[in-house]
């Protein structure tokens, strides 16, 4: 008996031994950013049992400090947490639509002990815990000049970073989020230059100018043009009675606010309104436009449809001819082959029958031919021997 609770007191002690292993692995680290910026936090602990973790923000200096402890949604929802517990424990905060009021020391803790929570109880291992300092600065004033460049052919574009103590380290333009690898450069000066030679609905888009600082900064320039209409296929068919599908895009900056569809009549250009009937069905997003027509007439539905987008800065079209196949028209190619090989064999035949009476009267005249060969040398036979007989 007392060597069964020997081994009982064993366990607890290793139990216990386990228990107070936690430690970090991956630990938060500290940042600077601007206001209306976002902030990720993140850490990682082990232990066995695997480790409770918590975000706590300290407010204050010492000896006046005052912890408040995050959660989920807390600030007017602007912070959400994401915590797994599988092999180890991972937790990462994020804060969104950073303020002033945001600065501060963000801090990670850990605890396996299972008296943890317990209010009445003191932990018999105490919170491990790990710091990060979130920064929250002004946004430097950047100029730009011009603001926006509407429906010009060129443009020469230029930011002037000012106002700032923030050490610059390069700049770069980015147009629709992607690097332009031709402006990259690595001056210190506040200062940067993108031309644009030529604007077409293709250059058309949102530019930044980026200066690579700590944290970055940079300021946005629209590029606007008239917008372009292309449809997806020049020319779509259908069968009668099944549905035609005819897709029109729209490419540049800004996109269309408003799709239009029309038949042309005559010359004359009939509006397709939506929802007028159940034979045409138009769907729309800013970039694409989609025209189904149901139950196909091969007599009504034949024609030229023009699609047309529309927005702040004009009006774009382009054309569809639409055919109309009848449901026999898949039967034509294979009616086609019939006949050709009915015409064919028909041909053989007559050929074949007339080629017979040919060979009969081939072969009565080779059977006569040896006749007439035998009379000729038998005649010379004969007058070889009368010679010599004289």
């Amino acid at each position: 008996m007392q060597l069964f609770w020997a081994v009982i007191a064993l366990l607890v002690v290793c139990w216990r031994a386990d228990a107070s292993t936690a430690g970090f692995i991956k630990s938060p680290l500290s940042q600077m950013k601007l206001i209306s910026d976002s902030a990720e936090l993140h850490c990682e602990v082990i232990g066995t049992p695997i480790p409770e973790v918590q975000w706590w923000f300290i407010e204050g200096e010492e000896p006046n400090e005052t912890f408040i402890q995050l959660f989920d949604g807390a600030r007017d929802d602007r912070v959400q947490m994401n915590a797994t517990y599988i092999a180890h424990a991972t937790s990462t905060i994020y804060l969104t639509g950073l303020t002033l009021n945001d600065s501060g020391t963000y801090e990670c803790r850990a605890s396996n002990d299972p008296d943890r929570n317990e209010l009445k109880k003191t932990p018999k291992i105490k919170w491990i815990r790990s710091q990060a300092n979130i920064i929250v600065i002004e946004t430097p004033n950047i100029i730009t000049e011009p603001h926006e460049v509407s429906n010009q052919t060129s443009a020469v574009l230029t930011c002037n970073l000012t106002e700032s103590s923030l050490p610059i380290k390069g700049s770069q333009w980015l147009h629709n989020g992607k690097g332009i690898e031709s402006s990259k450069s690595t001056d210190a000066a506040p200062f940067t230059v993108l031309r644009l030679e030529k604007i077409t609905y293709a250059s058309s888009g949102i530019y930044e100018c980026v200066f690579l600082t700590e944290p970055v900064v940079k300021q946005t320039i629209e590029v606007k043009s008239p917008p372009h209409v292309g449809a997806y296929k020049h020319s779509e068919h259908g069968n009668e009675k099944d549905k035609g599908v005819m897709v029109c895009v729209s490419h540049g900056y800004p996109l269309p606010t408003d799709w239009t569809w029309f038949k042309d009549e005559d010359g004359t250009q009939v509006p397709i309104i939506n929802g007028t009937s159940d034979k045409y069905e138009i769907k729309s997003t800013p970039n694409k436009t989609t025209l189904t027509i149901d139950n196909l007439n091969i007599e009504t539905d034949i024609g030229d449809y023009i699609c047309s987008g529309t927005s702040e800065l004009g009006t774009a079209t382009d054309k569809i001819h639409l055919r109309v196949r009848s449901r026999l028209a898949a039967l034509w190619p294979f009616l086609g082959i019939v006949a050709e090989v009915i015409i064919l064999v028909t041909i053989i035949l007559i050929y074949e029958k007339r080629r017979k009476p040919d060979e009969i009267n081939d072969d009565d005249d080779s059977g006569s031919a040896p006749l007439k060969s035998n009379s000729n040398a038998n005649h010379k036979d004969k007058n070889v021997r009368q010679r010599n007989s004289n």
